[in-house]
């Protein structure tokens, strides 16, 4: 993801790196964010056991931990995680909502780094039809809500999204609409509506009730480049961006929900998460603050260690400005280093491994060939934010094996845990996809 400056990123599942929480074995993390006061969180994790039975355990066990660490005077909106961060099987996590009247199901991507949720319509050129990630698609039908209303050029809302460049106004028929280009290509234009958005809402003691509220959210009639294909479609996106069109700012400004979310990734064993309108209150957590009066959620970071040594980097390259900064975004599948943090970082993994392993190119990216564990010969990294919050990274976090890359005995494993910034992704960003945790402080 890259700053308001550059245009909104969406990433659904590139080829390998997958940055230091995807495609390295995720860094499940707990994520608290609200306005400019909103902090990073970071959660110890539980043993898992058997990934069959480990679904219905943990669901059963997010609930029951709902009811003493979700904290907020109203109770908290609660909604389901699905997916992964291994890009060769989903490379997206996504979410249930209700919508409409009578309600309707829709799968959304979550995405922190994006304003708007937004579903494809009944008339929608190029929405796909079917998903390879097993899930039924819908597609959203204004006339068939009862509840369902055109939003108009003259409506605040609309002026809101105007100032933020979610929203604009074409002066034909009078109606709200927005076009939409992200990262990777695609991109989706449509139309504002109004209708009534269901949920669950967690209150003490583990009750839960189940509520409506009215939002506002776009019609897509039309999506292009990867959003057309069905590998891995769902029905639209759902933005956490801090503008006033987010759900979560909506729902905020009703009374609905307060203005903080916490959002929790696993990696392995299944994947899925958490994800809540509301905050969680964990006495173990670590926290580094995100920076204040940024358009997304930046995060402060101040140096990478390698096997214990700082690497040495100018500062200047992690600093925080219009045009670069380290961004946290749920809806990028890669992650990446502005290139003079990648290259010291790359130069600093091969001197330490040079005399046990034999470093290659494979497609652009840093490999190694290999002929003993990964853990044996690979040091440890270290991300070092504001506030003393590390995130640590053992090998299998940091490198993937490629099938692909043969050679005689050996295994041959990539770097994953960067990949360098491209000029038209936005030189000078650090790119983190997901959230940023401990190894060893993982969430639940």
């Amino acid at each position: 993801m890259v700053s308001r400056s550059f245009c909104k990123r969406r990433e659904m599942a590139a080829v390998f790196p997958a940055w230091i929480m995807v495609t390295i074995l995720v860094l499940e993390a707990s994520l608290v964010m609200g306005g400019f006061q909103a902090s990073l969180k970071l959660e110890r994790r539980i043993p898992l056991v058997s990934h069959e039975v480990e679904l219905g355990r943990l669901r059963e066990f997010d609930r029951l931990r709902h009811g003493r660490l979700l904290q907020s005077s109203g109770g908290v909106v609660d909604f389901p995680v699905r997916g992964t961060y291994d890009p060769f099987l989903v490379g997206l996590y996504y979410t249930k909502l209700q919508i409409g009247s009578p309600p309707k199901e829709y799968y959304v991507q979550i995405d922190t780094g994006s304003d708007v949720l937004w579903i494809g319509c009944n008339s929608c050129n190029g929405c796909p039809e079917s998903s390879g990630l097993q899930i039924e698609l819908n597609l959203y039908d204004p006339g068939s809500s009862s509840t369902s209303s055109l939003v108009s050029c003259s409506d605040q809302r609309c002026n809101a999204g105007v100032q933020s460049s979610d929203s604009g106004c074409s002066g034909q028929g009078n109606q709200c609409s927005y076009t939409f280009q992200y990262g990777d290509g695609s991109g989706t234009s449509g139309y504002y509506v109004a209708d009534l958005l269901h949920f669950s809402t967690i209150l003490e003691g583990s009750m839960s009730a189940n509520s409506t509220a009215p939002i506002m959210f776009g019609c897509s009639v039309l999506q292009t480049g990867d959003l057309t294909k069905s590998d891995r479609a769902v029905d639209g996106i759902f933005g956490f961006g801090q503008q006033s069109l987010s759900v979560i700012s909506q729902l905020s400004s009703q009374g609905m929900a307060p203005r903080v979310f916490s959002h929790c990734l696993r990696g392995k064993n299944g994947g899925g998460g958490i994800l809540v309108f509301g905050e969680i209150l964990e006495p173990n957590m670590v926290y580094t603050p995100l920076v204040p009066s940024q358009p997304h959620y930046n995060l402060d970071l101040r140096s990478i260690s390698v096997g214990g040594q700082v690497l040495s980097i100018d500062p200047s390259v992690f600093s925080t400005s219009s045009s670069q900064g380290t961004i946290v975004d749920s809806g990028t599948t890669l992650a990446y280093l502005a290139d003079e943090a990648y290259d010291a970082f790359v130069d600093a993994i091969t001197k330490t491994v040079s005399q046990t392993v034999r470093p290659v190119l494979s497609k652009g990216n840093q490999c190694y060939l290999i002929t003993s564990s990964v853990t044996d010969i690979f040091p440890q990294v270290s991300l070092n934010f504001a506030g003393g919050a590390s995130l640590i990274l053992n090998p299998p976090d940091y490198l993937v094996q490629q099938s692909s890359i043969v050679a005689l005995s050996f295994t041959g494993w990539c770097c994953s845990l960067v990949h360098r910034f491209s000029e038209n992704s936005g030189s000078g960003n650090n790119n983190f996809r997901r959230s940023c945790s401990e190894r060893q402080n993982h969430c639940l």
